[in-house]
């Protein structure tokens, strides 16, 4: 059915991907009558509690912010109610919403996913498109159900990934995205122009949250699989490699087809251009890297303190 004016919306939301949408929506023709995000966190050395990236731009909107520690209360649901929303918006808010919020608005709530489901449902959509070296990214707005990411999609945008293509440019490619992709999706509902698209589930894939760990590097691997997790994983948690008990985190790689008997993980050559290193298949060229206890820099840079003779061999701990 069409919908006569603008939508009161809630916008439920926690990081800098949101932030888009966020924004897209205050610049927009809808109300925003709340905003809902996670409690602030204490960060950095002091431990100071910071407040979200969603909950500085709504406040610097004039918006009032709601930052339950439990959603699944009937006082909260009870204050969401209060504000009478035609529609919950939620991007990357970080908490699965229960049945009854999900059947609060009328419209329903939908979601911007930083997938094209459905592929890469779960918590780390943009790192595994890299990371499995997908030709094309995107983001789905979606209707929300009690599933992860398993609801009808209702529009869907994509964009090519580039060769070199990191996690973090991604990110922020995609961020941009999802605002433009969600002000179409509303304007069309408000037409009624919006059907929903069941997801074919048997083509589905995860992507669960990554943890450190998943960035020791196993140069047994070839070089394009280790290529696309380098880039998948920058700048967070970021993929690393030990010599000599000294952790060295990688960055900026380049696939160079070089057969070698030499085993993987060892060094073949350093200079200006970065460190060659040999893999299970091909070598890799580092471009960049942070040592222990340094700031990211050059590979040339690094070299000019710490001269490297091929024939090291780097290797996971």
């Amino acid at each position: 059915m069409s919908h006569d004016g603008p939508f009161r919306i809630i916008f439920m939301g926690t990081p800098d991907f949101a932030v888009p949408a966020l924004q897209a929506l205050i610049d927009g023709p809808d109300e925003i009558v709340a905003v809902v995000s996670q409690p602030d966190r204490p960060k950095g050395r002091g431990k100071k509690l910071q407040p979200t990236p969603i909950k500085i731009t709504a406040e610097t909107a004039g918006i009032p912010v709601l930052q339950p520690n439990k959603i699944r209360t009937p006082e909260f649901l009870a204050e969401l109610r209060a504000f009478q929303p035609d529609l919950i918006v939620v991007a990357a808010y970080g908490r699965i919403l229960p049945k009854s919020i999900l059947e609060l608005p009328p419209l329903g709530c939908i979601n911007i996913h930083g997938s094209l489901l459905p592929s890469h449902r779960g918590a780390a959509p943009i790192q595994w498109a890299v990371i499995r070296g997908d030709a094309n990214a995107g983001v789905t707005i979606m209707q929300m159900d009690e599933g992860m990411d398993t609801g009808d999609m209702l529009l869907q945008v994509a964009i090519p990934v580039s060769p070199d293509e990191t996690a973090g440019g991604l990110f922020a490619k995609l961020s941009e995205l999802g605002g433009k992709a969600l002000l179409t999706a509303l304007d069309r509902l408000r037409s009624d122009d919006l059907p929903p698209i069941a997801q074919d589930h048997s083509l589905a894939s995860e992507a669960p949250p990554l943890n450190k760990e998943d960035g020791c590097i196993n140069w047994n691997k070839p070089a394009k699989e280790l290529h696309c997790l380098i880039r998948g994983l920058d700048p967070w948690p970021t993929a690393y490699t030990f010599l000599d008990n000294k952790r060295f985190r990688l960055f900026a790689p380049q696939i160079v087809h070089h057969d070698s008997d030499n085993l993987p993980g060892t060094l073949l050559a350093a200079d200006r251009q970065g460190l060659l290193i040999a893999c299970g298949r091909d070598a890799l060229l580092i471009r960049e890297l942070q040592p222990e206890g340094k700031r990211r820099m050059t590979a040339q840079a690094f070299l000019c303190g710490q001269p490297l003779q091929p024939g090291v061999c780097f290797d996971g701990q």
